[in-house]
């Protein structure tokens, strides 16, 4: 593959999103990324969404450009096979990534005999090397207490493990750098719930509840400390309007053509809206209905002209097929994507990386390979071996 990071090889023993987006996201810049799986798939191989004939998109959308092998990591000859794989001789080789649980032949320090400059970076749950999902740390953040009116509302987007994965890409391009620098290798640890706690911490939450020790309301849709929520229009439509800076809030006041009302709101209650963000979140419940009667008595195409024409901030509530069919962000038109031939799924539109370097040839987005599509090559090229020792291998079930 083209891109900043060509020649760089990172081995992957992987399963879900953090770690496998992180290895999509170096081989989406030109690393050659080797993702080695169980012979027939491993956990993550037919999780939905699925198509018709039982084909994992999930599975296809997380591996794009990767190269992909069958191993039978249970067999003393798989791990071997690995074993090379990952510590291969080379400036640009010796780079393992995994969210597997690093211990016995895949631990950093097995592994490192056979290479003693290696670069692993390994994902766990808890820093403390005890089990955690996505869904298991988000629930302890807090956050579904936040969220919504009513109960406990859980997000459906797995942010951690997302934010985990380029965490992780960044920890093996630091870590590769060093070596660069030093020839010294490194064991990367990198904790899921580590990531989640970091980055609550940078929002404010961790210290607002120890400072302050207060619990936030839920605030519905609301958006906290700031003026922004959902509006329905007289379509039945609904937008998003944000304001977080004073453009923006006086963008929607002359939108709204509430000035005079928003004025006298101001003289009453001796706040600010234009020039201190949190007076317009103290004043929501005056605030908003004034927002909400001018939404009511426009269709989306009246409301739509009105808010571009004062530069405010806002977006259209759609649904993920009206984001594809409807969005152009969303297609061909925007250089990220491509309509890609996925060998056993058929065409669809497949993004690129969102990082766009100046000198990195924009090439269309690979697909996603066959489960042990590579084997052979892979084993050829890194390793080495003839095509009689990888028949034996295949033979004898040790390969796929």
């Amino acid at each position: 593959m083209n891109g900043v990071l060509a020649g760089m090889r990172v081995v992957e023993g992987s399963a879900f999103v953090a770690c496998p987006s992180g290895g999509m996201t170096l081989a989406q810049h030109g690393a050659d990324v080797i993702r080695f799986d169980a012979i027939g798939g491993g956990i993550d191989y037919q999780r939905w969404p699925l198509t018709q004939d039982c084909q994992s998109l999930y599975w296809q959308g997380l591996n794009k450009g990767k190269r992909s092998i069958q191993v039978d990591l249970r067999s003393p000859e798989g791990q071997e096979l690995i074993t090379a794989l990952a510590t291969a001789p080379g400036p640009d080789a010796g780079i393992f990534t995994t969210n597997f649980p690093a211990v016995g032949w895949l631990s950093y320090d097995s592994l490192r005999q056979h290479r003693d400059d290696l670069i692993m970076v390994a994902i766990t749950g808890n820093h403390d090397g005890s089990t955690a999902v996505d869904y298991t740390v988000n629930c302890a953040l807090g956050y579904p207490w936040l969220t919504g009116t009513d109960g406990t509302i859980n997000h459906v987007l797995p942010a951690w493990d997302i934010i985990c994965g380029q965490t992780a890409a960044v920890g093996v391009l630091a870590a590769e750098r060093q070596r660069s620098r030093t020839g010294e290798g490194s064991l990367v640890n990198l904790a899921l719930s580590d990531v989640a706690l970091a980055a609550v911490s940078m929002l404010g939450h961790v210290a607002e509840a120890q400072l302050l020790g207060t619990q936030r309301p839920r605030i519905g849709n609301d958006i906290y400390g700031a003026f922004g929520r959902d509006f329905e229009l007289a379509d039945g439509e609904r937008i998003q309007i944000v304001a977080v800076s004073a453009r923006q809030w006086t963008g929607v006041v002359a939108a709204c053509g509430v000035a005079e009302e928003v004025a006298a709101l101001e003289a009453e209650t001796g706040l600010d809206f234009t020039r201190v963000d949190g007076d317009r979140y103290r004043a929501l419940d005056r605030l908003n209905p004034l927002v909400a009667q001018w939404c009511a008595a426009r269709t989306l195409a009246e409301a739509s002209v009105a808010l571009d024409a004062q530069g405010v901030c806002w977006g259209r509530y759609q649904s993920m097929l009206e984001l594809v069919t409807n969005d152009p962000r969303c297609s061909t038109e925007n250089p990220m994507f491509a309509e890609v031939d996925h060998p056993e799924t058929g065409q669809y539109l497949t993004p690129g990386p969102p990082l766009r370097f100046s000198q990195e040839h924009q090439a269309d987005p690979g697909p996603a390979p066959r489960l042990g599509q590579h084997t052979d090559e892979v084993l050829a090229d890194v390793l080495g071996l003839s095509g009689t020792e990888i028949a034996r291998l295949h033979d004898s079930q040790i390969v796929a």
